[in-house]
């Protein structure tokens, strides 16, 4: 997926706004960590697995493939209507064709089901938000929290979910997390997925950054994942050692806040370019045509090009 990044915000504040958590959350520092982990996380899904093992996207061109599934998640959450639902869009043509047999329970997988779609969505949204509570400045308020699983719901308009079937309370995506549990397991192309996206070779065409970053982002990633998900991916992290990297990693985020936009910029080349691209645009604070927000249903009426021949970006 190409991206301009002079059309981020060219005639609305998207769907949530510059008061909204969703953008104070996923354009924190901490938003990288929790991206790692939302990655790792999926490929606990027999399905999910499936398709990321059969397309190979993460092997062949690791940076380029972690970089675009990132820069969806910030369009969605930061960019004007028009953007992300061109964006959104086009990312269900280019999962359209990745369907085929999932080998544990031999059922037929889609990367575009409404399940799948789900489990994606929030555990990118979770994780996030994880990070930001962990590693950032702390629990959002009760009301900005409140608002931040409001604003999740809407986002995942832009995918195949069923609306019904999308949690929009801490207490409701524990249930959904509960109610998914036992079909979550693992396997050799599944650990493969995993232990990939922790400890990327610089051999694979993902470059010496990638390489250091993907070892870096490894110990808060998985510190700040369940132990039960440590052991059965076999990525395990001693839970003496949670605390010991909890602080470090604090100050970097905070040495990061620090220098602001400057420090994000410059450190986002070397994990995520086009990601650094659309944060830089971001914080240039360029306003919209419109000073306000718009639904995704909204957006989708004025800006989509479904049925015409109008090409989006390229992306793998």
């Amino acid at each position: 997926m190409s991206f301009d990044p002079t059309t981020l915000r060219r005639d609305d504040y998207g769907f949530f706004g510059p008061d909204s958590p969703s953008w104070k959350v996923w354009t924190a520092p901490t938003a990288v960590i929790g991206f790692q982990r939302a990655v790792v996380l999926e490929h606990f899904d027999p399905f999910l697995t499936a398709s990321v093992a059969d397309s190979q996207g993460i092997y062949s061109d690791p940076r380029g493939r972690l970089d675009r599934t990132f820069s969806y998640f910030l369009l969605a959450a930061i960019a004007d209507g028009r953007t992300a639902i061109q964006a959104s869009e086009h990312l269900m043509q280019v999962h359209a064709p990745m369907t085929g047999i999932e080998p544990i329970s031999g059922k037929r997988y889609a990367a575009n089901s409404p399940e799948t779609q789900l489990w994606i969505h929030l555990t990118g949204w979770h994780s996030v938000l994880k990070a930001y509570e962990v590693y950032g400045p702390g629990k959002l308020s009760p009301a900005d929290e409140a608002r931040f699983w409001q604003e999740c719901a809407i986002a995942a308009e832009l995918q195949t979910c069923k609306p019904e079937d999308v949690p929009r309370t801490r207490e409701g995506i524990r249930e959904y997390f509960e109610q998914v549990k036992p079909r979550l397991c693992t396997s050799v192309r599944a650990e493969e997925g995993m232990h990939h996206l922790l400890r990327t070779s610089p051999r694979n065409g993902a470059g010496l950054g990638y390489y250091l970053g993907s070892r870096l982002l490894s110990l808060p990633t998985a510190a700040l994942t369940p132990m039960w998900m440590r052991k059965l991916g076999r990525y395990n992290v001693p839970r003496i050692v949670d605390p010991l990297i909890k602080l470090p990693v604090k100050l970097i985020v905070w040495l990061f806040t620090l220098f602001g936009s400057f420090g994000l910029i410059k450190a986002a080349p070397f994990v995520a370019p086009m990601a650094g691209q659309i944060l830089k645009q971001h914080l240039s604070k360029d306003l919209p045509a419109t000073l306000e927000t718009i639904t995704p249903a909204r957006a989708r009426e004025l800006y989509s090009l479904r049925g015409t021949r109008t090409p989006i970006a390229e992306a793998s």
